[in-house]
C-alpha cells in the first residue's frame, strides 16, 4: 500500500489564523478506521469551505483535510466487507468534519460509512453528484414516497442555483414534474430553465404576501434548500395535502409560520438529513440516482479541478459567486 499522498491540509498556526496548503501526508496521519480508499474524485460543498476556514460549528481540530464527499477503490478493509478494487462512496458522517476528507488521496474510515458504487454510475460521475445529489434525491423520495404526482401541480424548489436546488430541479425535471424554480440569481435563468425548470422566479416574487398567515395554494410539493422567511412562503403556498422537504438553513434558522397550513391544508413538512440518514435510505437513493433518475447532463453542472485549484473555487463558494459544481480530480492532482 502506497504510504504516502497529497491532500489538502488546513493548518492553525495561531489563533483565528487558518493557512491551507497542497500538502505530502503519510497514512500514518489519517484516524483509525477499517476501510482505507484511495480517493480518485472528491467534490466542493458549503460545508467544506466552512471547514477550510476555519468554522468552528463545521471543524474544531487542526492540522484537518476538509472533503465531506469521497468515490474511489478500496486499498484494504479490516473486517472483509469489502475487496481491495471494490469501488466505493463515502460522504457525510464525520467525513471531513474531525475526521480526514475526501481532499486527499486516501482516506481511512469506518467500514460503515461506505456503500459500494451502484451498477449505472462511474467514480467521475458519482461525485459530480456527491452530497448535493443524495440530498437532492433523498427530498425527492419524500415527495415520490408520500404520493405527489406531476399531474397535482408543479413544485417549488428554492435555492435552485446551488447544489442541492440544481440537481432537485434536474432530477424532479427528468420523472416528469413541471417545476418552479426560484433564485436570487435571475441572469441564470437560462441555466436553470436548461436542467429543466419550467419557470423560474425571484424571491421577491415568492416573498409577496408573506406576511399574511396564508398564501394562495400553488405547490403540489417543496423542495426547501434555503429555510427562514423562503421556507414559509412555500409551506404557506402549499396544496392542499402537500408535501414540503427542509434541507437548508442558508436564509435562517428560524421559521415563523402558523399552524394554519398544517391543520387546515394537511401540509406535511419533512427534514431531509443527508449525514446520518440510514445506509438502507442512502443506498435507495444512489440506486435511483444511477438508474431511473440518471441524468444525462452532469458533466454541464460541474467544472473540474484538482487540489491546487480548489482555493480559488473555496473563495469564491464563501462570496457566494460559484455558479457550477466544483468536481475534484484527486488522480491528477
Amino acid at each position: 500500500m502506497e504510504t504516502e499522498f497529497k491532500a489538502l491540509l488546513v493548518e492553525q498556526p495561531e489563533k483565528k489564523v487558518f493557512t491551507r496548503s497542497v500538502v505530502t501526508r503519510s497514512v500514518d496521519d489519517l484516524p483509525a478506521g477499517e476501510l482505507v480508499v484511495k480517493v480518485h474524485y472528491s467534490s466542493l460543498n458549503f460545508k467544506d469551505a466552512l471547514s477550510a476556514v476555519g468554522n468552528p460549528g463545521v471543524t474544531r481540530n487542526f492540522p484537518h483535510t476538509p472533503g465531506i464527499d469521497a468515490a474511489g477503490e478500496v486499498v484494504s478493509c479490516a473486517d472483509g466487507s469489502f475487496q481491495p478494487g471494490d469501488k466505493v462512496i463515502v460522504t457525510s458522517y464525520d467525513l471531513g468534519m474531525e475526521t480526514d476528507g475526501g481532499f486527499g488521496q486516501l482516506i481511512r474510515v469506518p467500514v460503515q460509512w461506505a456503500l459500494k458504487l451502484p451498477q449505472g454510475l462511474d467514480l467521475q460521475e458519482s461525485m459530480m453528484l456527491g452530497t448535493a445529489g443524495l440530498t437532492a434525491a433523498l427530498s425527492v423520495l419524500q415527495l415520490v414516497e408520500n404520493s405527489v404526482t406531476p399531474e397535482q401541480g408543479p413544485v417549488l424548489v428554492t435555492g435552485a442555483t446551488g447544489g442541492v436546488g440544481s440537481l432537485a430541479v434536474a432530477i424532479l425535471a427528468k420523472i416528469g414534474f413541471k417545476v418552479t424554480a426560484v433564485t436570487g440569481k435571475l441572469e441564470e435563468a437560462d441555466y436553470l430553465k436548461g436542467l429543466g425548470a419550467d419557470a423560474v422566479i425571484s424571491r421577491e416574487t415568492l416573498l409577496t404576501g408573506n406576511e399574511r398567515p396564508m398564501l394562495k395554494t400553488t405547490w403540489a410539493g417543496v423542495v426547501d434548500c434555503v429555510g427562514g422567511e423562503m421556507l414559509a412562503a412555500a409551506i404557506k403556498s402549499t396544496q392542499y395535502d402537500g408535501v414540503v422537504t427542509c434541507c437548508g438553513l442558508v436564509g435562517s434558522i428560524d421559521l415563523n409560520v402558523s399552524v394554519f397550513p398544517f391543520i387546515l391544508r394537511g401540509v406535511r413538512l419533512i427534514g431531509i438529513d443527508s449525514a446520518e440518514c440510514s445506509m438502507e435510505r442512502r443506498t435507495r437513493a444512489w440506486q435511483k440516482l444511477a438508474t431511473e433518475w440518471k441524468l444525462d447532463n452532469l458533466a454541464g453542472m460541474v467544472d473540474e479541478v484538482t487540489l491546487d485549484g480548489l482555493e480559488e473555487k473555496i473563495q469564491t463558494m464563501l462570496k457566494g459567486g460559484l455558479k457550477r459544481r466544483a468536481l475534484v480530480n484527486l488522480l491528477n492532482s
